[in-house]
């Protein structure tokens, strides 16, 4: 059964200087990221030839929307190519600053919390068909993503110098609303479906850390699309639905073995990774009966990492707490035996400031950040090559409707031509040919493209 899935990385900024303060504030510092975005667009919010969106958000959060994509392998190039593209422009602005002679460095950093406490998004998509009892299955879609943090947290060290599974769990204080930030929730209800509203809806996820082993991502969301694949087959979690889950999510990020006792809404008590095993069997359980094991392997394994294999594996490793089989797998894992063995080296806590440096420096995308030196030195497993990830910034998925959208911007900047286009509509500005609108998903070509491109050409 295809599905739509996409990603949607806040990304946190800062300017630091050598000596004394910075010479630019967050706002000023993004301003200065996004000059070459305006000077080409006339806006900081565009639409791009591979069908992603970049974009500066509210608090000056520079922010990037992966296209719409209906395969796993292709999510990862975009987020990758998101991440890419921003590293480009932090280039380029480092190097402006230098040649001004202002003392002061930009960075951009792929994770959640900063030391103010101000937290970054990562927000994933999935689409529904509008015929699912959507608030029906809410309860054991809490249950599953506030137990999955112990696999696919980004890690954090708090104040006292422990550690956690997540820096996202503590910022979470509803499990169901349709505010972003105010109430900032777990699964957020606005109806907002970007297709066909009588077919579909979104499932906009709020919960999740931003990832850096692209292992950890291909998880996430491997393990949450073969979830809902395994719900539109009927399976049911609701007796595994935890009675207080904004408790829980807080208990189960700050205890490692994961066995910390949650009581269950039908009665009862279970642990995260107990939870968490039931889930992945019923998940295996249900697809397998269902004839649908394979398609859903198929859509999801990427460069020989298969994440249902991975899931299993990562919650065998809870049984002894010897997380050796992932240790190259689970940024969480990745990033704790970094920073215990730099602070045993140092002969430092795990909350001195140089701890918390090296931290910053693994979620840091620019030329100072640590995820290439591990990848290269096979302490990160990396899936998609960076020859991929170089075309993902230019070009579409090519299966999904965000083909159209970005051929039809790359023509568009070939003929020199305006358009307006956004997640649903495509408009070419000037013409007689009114708005389109991409209600499905899944058409990635065919005569509406056909028509766009001869209008372009005339």
């Amino acid at each position: 059964m295809r599905r739509i899935f996409g990603i949607e990385t806040e990304y946190g900024i800062t300017c630091a200087a050598s000596k004394g303060h910075a010479p630019l504030d967050a706002e000023q510092a993004a301003r200065r990221l996004f000059k070459p975005v305006v000077n080409r667009h006339r806006s900081s919010n565009v639409f791009l030839g591979n069908g992603g969106r970049l974009y500066l958000d509210v608090g000056s959060h520079p922010e990037y929307a992966t296209a719409e994509c209906d395969n796993l392998r292709d999510l990862l190039a975009q987020d990758s190519a998101g991440q890419a593209l921003f590293a480009d422009l932090l280039a380029k602005v480092n190097q402006e600053l230098k040649t001004e002679g202002i003392d002061g460095r930009i960075h951009l950093f792929k994770n959640n919390l900063d030391s103010q406490g101000n937290s970054c998004g990562c927000h994933e998509n999935y689409l529904l068909h509008r015929s699912a009892d959507f608030m029906g299955m809410a309860d054991g879609l809490i249950t599953f993503f506030i137990t999955r943090q112990i696999l696919v947290g980004a890690g954090q060290i708090d104040e006292n110098g422990d550690y956690h599974f997540s820096q996202r769990a503590n910022q979470i204080y509803d499990p169901i609303s349709a505010a972003t930030t105010r109430a900032r929730p777990i699964i957020n209800t606005r109806d907002e479906p970007l297709a066909d509203s009588n077919q579909y809806r979104r499932m906009h996820v709020i919960v999740g850390d931003s990832n850096i082993c692209q292992a950890t991502t291909a998880l996430k969301v491997g393990m949450t699309v073969a979830l809902l694949d395994a719900l539109d087959c009927s399976l049911t979690l609701n007796d595994l639905a935890v009675s207080d889950p904004m408790n829980a999510i807080r208990d189960i990020n700050a205890d490692l073995s994961g066995m910390t006792v949650l009581q269950l809404k039908q009665g009862g008590s279970s642990s995260a990774v107990q939870i968490q095993n039931s889930i992945y069997q019923r998940v295996m359980n249900t697809l397998s009966d269902a004839g649908e094991l394979e398609a859903t392997r198929e859509r999801i394994t990427v460069a020989g990492l298969d994440p249902l294999e991975l899931w299993g594996r990562a919650l065998k490793c809870f049984e002894t707490q010897d997380f050796s089989q992932v240790n190259t797998e689970l940024d969480w894992v990745i990033k704790k035996n970094l920073l215990e063995q730099n602070a045993k080296r140092l002969q430092v806590a795990m909350n001195s400031p140089v701890i918390s440096r090296l931290d910053l420096a693994y979620h840091d995308i620019g030329s100072k950040g640590l995820s290439p030196v591990l990848e290269t030195a096979g302490l990160m497993r990396q899936l998609i090559p960076l020859k991929e990830i170089e075309t993902a910034q230019s070009c579409p998925p090519t299966t999904t409707r965000a083909n159209i959208r970005g051929t039809i911007l790359q023509a568009a900047a070939k003929q020199r031509k305006d358009v307006s286009v956004d997640w649903l509509h495509v408009r070419i500005n000037e013409s007689k040919l009114p708005t389109v609108t991409l209600g499905d998903p899944f058409a990635s070509e065919g005569e509406v493209l056909d028509k766009l491109l001869g209008e372009l050409q005339e």
